[in-house]
């Protein structure tokens, strides 16, 4: 099965999101995080992880991006408990039972945007609708092996009549 894992390309998450989630953490949505927030309402960094914010499983943090990866049913059981646990405590679902089926639905959901290949980046852009929230998600495909152009040629100091810093385009 594949499902969402957070990828960092760079320390951009660090800033803009309250809580980054770390590499690697199998995501899901995680809209039900702003499920009662007013459309008005949202600001500064929690304005930033509800436009385009995914849930990381495993920090509670948020990922700009994620990417199609296999996850085996082990862990699987492990992102639907510890997003069971964290519907119960963080947003008081009325049993742990309930949660349970709340994080099943959620990682049911998770796992179908990943019907595309593995390594395949996706990003999401959410909005409040007249029916509540909207989601509207992106892919950026993987190159396939061999058809990447090289930009760049490191060039050593005075080799090449590159400039002072030793680098060439």
């Amino acid at each position: 099965m594949r499902f969402p894992r957070t990828i960092r390309l760079d320390a951009t998450d660090e800033r803009v999101f309250e809580r980054a989630a770390g590499p690697d953490e199998w995501a899901v949505s995680g809209a039900f995080a702003f499920a009662a927030a007013p459309s008005e309402g949202l600001r500064g960094k929690a304005a930033q992880a509800f436009a385009r914010g995914f849930l990381g499983t495993q920090s509670f943090g948020w990922s700009t991006l994620v990417a199609v990866a296999e996850i085996s049913p082990a862990e699987l059981e492990a992102v639907i408990e510890a997003l069971a646990h964290h519907l119960a405590e963080r947003y008081g679902a009325p049993s742990l039972a309930d949660a349970r089926r709340a994080a099943e639905a959620e990682a049911a959901f998770a796992g179908s945007l990943c019907e595309h290949k593995v390594n395949t980046l996706i990003a999401v852009v959410r909005s409040f609708g007249s029916e509540g929230i909207v989601e509207r998600f992106r892919t950026i495909e993987p190159l396939r092996s061999g058809r990447h152009t090289r930009i760049w040629t490191l060039v050593p100091d005075g080799e090449g009549g590159g400039p002072p810093g030793g680098y060439g385009a």
